[in-house]
């Protein structure tokens, strides 16, 4: 059985209070860039209020492919090689239902996203949790792969910049993970929706690494970096036969993605960069901000390099994370997620979205230390 999403509970509750300061939703505080949202306006105006192709608009997928490969050296077909979805949540759900078999084996590094192991069970599939650990950056090792892998193990399922850590695998390190993956014949679902917001590192993108092309489900979207949550606009990549397969699904249950928000993605792929480099700074003022402030809590938390998440420990409150979170709710009006929503592993910490205003931060930083004082 499949609980209910742990973030969902908090929002839930959240949605009854007055003057709560949320660290807890992981959307943009940022409207959508305004030449993007005039792009949709545009395209309505236009009469543009039918189907578009189930792939997605050609002259998207074909944004994508050169975006793609300018950005990461890695070429797709935009034919027959590139799936537009309606956000990475379908994308994410169609691969893992096409791909994986009932009783397939895929392996899924915690704390992760929420998603992740209930799409590998919807699929019929098995995930296998390796837990990462703070004192480690909550990176996966790759021989911890390895020792995890059995006949029945189909894929590897990993998110990096990572939800909720914030953690960023070091190419070396992922370099290791494709080279296990092509030897024991994987395939490996890459989540990259947090790919452009890092913060003094590169992103590498997985299926740029040597052999990962055409082994790598490559998942992505624009709700993050060009502050569409709420246009639902994503996509999939892959070689030909993977799109082909994961493309059945999507023609069937969803048809294809709003026209309206493929034509404003458009715009964001050519025009929209500017606007993602300054959210990509006022965020990483954002992060240095509250991870510092943490700390100075004794809350302790490693510097996240991507996302726009904190995840400190609690510990010293003596709190578990789902007390923490609701005390902290109720007595300060705070919102935050407890840590064991994205894997039991997440005991002890929570998670802290910084995807919202310095000021809000501050304020929030104040009533936390309030609350830190009355348990620690």
């Amino acid at each position: 059985m499949v609980p209910p999403s742990g973030i969902r509970k908090f929002f839930d509750i959240i949605a009854t209070m007055e003057d709560v300061i949320s660290l807890g939703v992981g959307e943009p505080d940022f409207v959508t860039p305004d030449q993007i949202r005039r792009a949709g306006i545009r395209s309505l105006e236009r009469g543009e209020t039918h189907y578009s192709s189930n792939s997605g608009m050609l002259e998207l997928r074909e944004e994508l492919a050169k975006h793609l490969a300018k950005r990461y050296e890695v070429e797709y077909d935009p034919e027959t090689e590139i799936l537009i979805t309606v956000g990475v949540s379908e994308a994410l759900h169609i691969s893992l239902l096409a791909l994986v078999d009932p009783g397939d084996e895929v392996i899924v590094p915690e704390p992760c996203f929420v998603s992740y192991k209930p799409g590998i069970i919807f699929a019929g599939g098995v995930p296998v949790v390796l837990e990462t650990r703070c004192e480690d950056g909550f990176q996966i090792a790759p021989q911890e792969i390895e020792a995890a892998i059995i006949p029945r193990t189909k894929g590897l399922l990993i998110g990096y910049p990572n939800n909720p850590t914030g953690t960023v695998m070091p190419r070396d390190l992922l370099i290791e993970m494709a080279q296990m993956a092509e030897g024991h014949g994987l395939v490996v679902f890459s989540d990259e929706i947090y790919d452009r917001l890092v913060y003094g590192i590169e992103h590498t993108c997985f299926a740029s690494l040597p052999g990962m092309r055409d082994r790598t489900v490559l998942l992505g979207g624009f709700s993050k970096a060009y502050a569409m949550t709420g246009w639902r606009i994503g996509y999939v990549a892959g070689n030909g036969e993977i799109i082909g397969a994961i493309g059945k699904l999507h023609q069937y249950a969803i048809m294809c993605a709003p026209t309206t928000a493929q034509v404003a993605a458009i715009e964001a792929l050519r025009n929209g960069e500017e606007a993602v480099q300054a959210m990509v700074q006022e965020y990483d003022k954002r992060r240095r901000v509250i991870v510092r402030g943490l700390n100075d809590l004794g809350l302790s938390c490693f510097e996240p390099r991507g996302a726009f998440y904190a995840f400190p420990s609690i510990a010293r409150t003596g709190l578990s994370s789902d007390q923490f979170s609701e005390r902290l709710l109720f007595e300060e009006k705070v919102a935050v997620v407890p840590g064991t929503a994205f894997g039991a592993c997440g005991e002890g910490f929570v998670r802290c979205s910084y995807a919202t205003s310095l000021e809000a931060i501050e304020e929030a930083l104040r009533r936390i230390e309030r609350f830190v004082h009355r348990y620690g």
